[in-house]
Order: structure tokens, then sequence, then C-alpha cells
């Protein structure tokens, strides 16, 4: 059997992720045909992706397609989609908003949009939510830098900064914010907000669990009756955020909250949905930033609520800084500042089909 021919992509870090990006063009048109090939490129289901370029853990498995706008206010569109480790799935059911961190620099090594001398904003059309996000990157002399003074906490080393900013966000998945239309629900005996600000998300008091919320992942990830109970309640709250059967989906996220320790707003520990995430997604921390403001929700009594816009959700690595221009727990834009670097610009081989 003659060997595949190498498929153009760059590995791309974005914010505390990790993506193979690729051109749409690059890809086959069929969804189906697609995603086998994706599985292939990464090394799914295996626990280690060994064969291919995947990481072994969902934050370095996952894929973002652009192409060229399919919609007026807009200078490209990203696809984003989720490659799942160990088991033969690909889901663009979330967007991600640490890859969006490196879609404009990819969009512009790419050449899909010309870049400007100094800064170049770009407007991103993220098909998995039809929102629109507008980016900031750094491009002196008309090229892109990753070279700058930008700090994220679980990136080692200062990078440019890449400014991103929503509008309109609120029940960008679900359709409302809150879509049960109530603060707060009952689940299995624990009191729970189902909230969409860009990611639908379950946030949970950690003290209901009998936990303090400072859990390391290693701890929370060896809990296993604890992993079960939250699966349990994620797979109920699915349905009542309008999701469906969630099973097979990696949302809603679960979130455990406690007060902050760290000088931020508020703790977090994130399953996504059944690993325990190092860090935070940023769409999710802007979820969760939501949630600090909302009268009656579970994140609001928990919450050190900032005198300004900047909302700083400490993680396991460290803090996220979320923006939110708001008129009380009214939210009119979100933002957050990534950084994002060119890892690999080349050909990529997918593994060998397997055989039935």
């Amino acid at each position: 059997m003659a060997a595949e021919p190498g498929i153009p992509c760059l590995w791309m870090r974005g914010g505390t992720s990790k993506a193979a990006v690729f051109l749409a063009s690059d890809l086959p048109s069929d969804e189906m045909a697609r995603d086998r090939l994706l599985l292939r490129i990464m090394g799914s289901p295996d626990p280690r992706q060994i064969d291919g370029i995947g990481g072994g853990d969902p934050l370095s498995s996952k894929v973002a397609i652009l192409s060229p706008p399919s919609r007026g206010g807009a200078d490209v569109d990203y696809l984003f989609l989720q490659v799942f480790v160990d088991q033969p799935r690909v889901t663009a059911a979330q967007p991600c908003g640490n890859i969006l961190a490196a879609v404009g620099p990819a969009a512009l090594e790419r050449g899909l949009v010309a870049a400007q001398d100094g800064v170049t904003v770009l407007r991103i059309h993220t098909r998995n939510t039809g929102e629109v996000a507008q980016a900031v990157i750094q491009t002196p002399a008309r090229r892109v830098t990753y070279y700058g003074c930008a700090e994220i906490d679980g990136v080692p080393a200062a990078h440019a900064p890449v400014q991103l900013v929503f509008q309109n966000i609120a029940g960008a998945v679900c359709g409302a914010m809150l879509p049960t239309g109530q603060p707060s629900d009952m689940i299995d005996g624990i009191a729970c907000t189902l909230i969409d600000h860009g990611m639908p998300v379950v946030l949970m008091r950690a003290a209901d669990f009998g936990l303090s919320g400072q859990e390391s992942p290693e701890i929370l990830e060896s809990m296993n009756d604890l992993k079960a109970r939250i699966e349990g309640i994620r797979l109920q709250a699915g349905p009542m955020m309008g999701l469906g059967d969630v099973q097979a989906q990696s949302i809603p996220k679960m979130a455990l909250l406690a007060p902050p320790c760290c000088g931020g707003a508020i703790a977090t520990r994130f399953f996504i949905p059944q690993r325990v995430h190092k860090g935070v997604g940023v769409l999710a921390a802007v979820s969760v930033a939501a949630g600090c403001v909302t009268p009656g929700s579970i994140a609001h009594p928990l919450a050190q609520l900032p005198q300004n816009d900047s909302f700083r959700i400490e993680h396991p690595s460290g803090l996220t800084e979320i923006l939110l221009e708001r008129e009380g727990p009214h939210i009119h834009a979100a933002g957050f500042l990534r950084t994002a670097r060119k890892l690999m610009d080349g050909l990529v081989f997918p593994a060998p089909e397997r055989l039935a």
C-alpha cells in the first residue's frame, strides 16, 4: 500500500492548550471522513496517543480548522474540534477560548488575512456557536511576532499578547445564560447553577462534596467515587440545559467552587468533564465570572467581587484574568488576554487505517 501524502499542519499553542491547525481546504469536506482522518492524525483512541501527534491529554488533543469567512462582519471562520484521547470520538459541541488565541496568528501565517503594520485586528467567526470575537495580534513590520512581555499562568516565560473580546455570548451554546431560568437548581441533593456565558458549565460548591476546593488535580483524579457522583450530576444537567443526552459530549464542564485564597475572585477546580483540568478554560472562566455577579447563583456568595471589571479566577496553575464590561449583573462584553506560539509548521502523516 502506498504511503498517504502529508497534510499541511500548524502545531500551535493557544493559551494553556495545544492544537493542530488546518485549512479546511486541506481536509475532506465530508465530516465523517474528516473526523476519521483526525483520529488517525492525533493517534486516538489510545491513552498515550503514541502513534499520533496528540499528547495523551484533552488539553493537547485539539484541532482548529480555518477557512475564509462565511458571514459578513468576519475575517476568518474557525471551527474547533475536540478529539477524544481514548475514545474514537470527535466533537464540535463546544468552542475553545484558549485555542481561539492561536486562530488569529495562524490565519495570518496561512495568508487568510493580510497583516497590518503594528497590530492587526481580526474578527473571528466561531462556527461552533456563531459568535464573532475580536482578536488583536501583534504584527510589527506586517509579520506575526510571538515575542513579548505578556505572561499567563500555566505557560512558562513571556510572549506577545493576544487580546480577545466577545459581545453577546450569553447563551452561546444553550440559548440562554441560565438555561433553566433559575440561578440555582437541585440535582441529586446538590445545589447547582447551570450557566452558559460562552461555555456551558455546572457550578457547585466544593464544600457540598466535603472538599476545600484547594485539592490538587492529582488528588481529585484519584477520587473515583467523587468523579462518578459528578458525572451523574452532569448527565442530568445536560437535558436541563437543552443539550440533550451528554454522555458522549464534552459539555457541560463541571466546576467545584470555593472562596478565593490567592487574591482572586473565586477558586475553581474543573472537570472537563471526566478528567480534572490542571488550569481553567478561558470561556469556562468567563461563565464562572458571570456566575459571580448573578444574584442567587452558587458562585455569588462565595466570590470576592472586584471593584473594577477585572475578575481573577483562581485555578490549580494560578489565576486567569477575565474582563467583564457590565452594569451590575448585566454583562455587555467579556474579554481576556492570552498568548499563543507557533510550535511547528510542516506536514503531518496520519497513521494507517485500522482494519475492521
